[in-house]
């Protein structure tokens, strides 16, 4: 059973449970499904003080930090036992070649360890990607009024028509940033 659960699954298995998800949420208790939003309610419990934005009931969303623990916990298990350490990742070779002029050459992990280390957090790639990075993409959920899976996935299945526009900015920012932004970045701090 557990080299099954350890073989590579087709994605459709994935694509149906998370589409079963949206209408089991909405059948349940009218619940939204995204991720983005599970940080207002954190933020909600811990500062509701005098900021507008965060005085809300956000116990009704406890549910939410179920969600989220649960992703994590799954996450975990995934790393921890069903990976293979010292294990290359299989990567298409035109994929790996690409990494490779940007300075990646370690395929070991699930995270490049030339990219993903604490000694790069302090350097000039570190605050780029990491940095700065995170801050847009926090900018970017909040401007936009939720994530990609909030969008994509819960908004679509519900047409919303905002919805549709974040998924295609989303989109075409992914596929500016993995075409022209990130290689342009890596010339300049080569």
């Amino acid at each position: 059973m557990l080299e099954l659960i350890k073989q590579p699954w087709h994605w459709a298995v994935s694509g149906t449970v998370i589409g079963l998800i949206v209408p089991l949420l909405l059948i349940l208790g009218n619940k939204k499904f995204g991720i983005s939003s599970s940080f207002r309610h954190v933020c909600a419990a811990c500062f509701s003080g005098n900021i507008k934005f965060f005085k809300y009931d956000w116990k009704k969303e406890v549910w939410n930090w179920f969600f989220v623990a649960g992703i994590l916990i799954g996450a975990y298990i995934a790393s921890a036992f069903l990976t293979n350490p010292g294990e290359t990742i299989k990567i298409d070779p035109g994929t790996i070649e690409t990494l490779k002029s940007y300075g990646i050459k370690d395929f070991t992990n699930l995270l490049p360890a030339d990219l993903f280390n604490w000694g790069n957090l302090f350097s000039l790639k570190g605050l780029i990607f990491f940095v700065f990075g995170g801050l847009m993409i926090g900018f970017g959920t909040r401007y936009a009024g939720g994530c990609t899976s909030g969008h994509s996935i819960m908004g679509l299945a519900n047409l919303q028509k905002a919805s549709l526009v974040a998924t295609v900015f989303f989109m075409a920012g992914g596929f500016f940033s993995a075409n022209i932004l990130i290689p342009l970045i890596f010339k300049l701090i080569q």
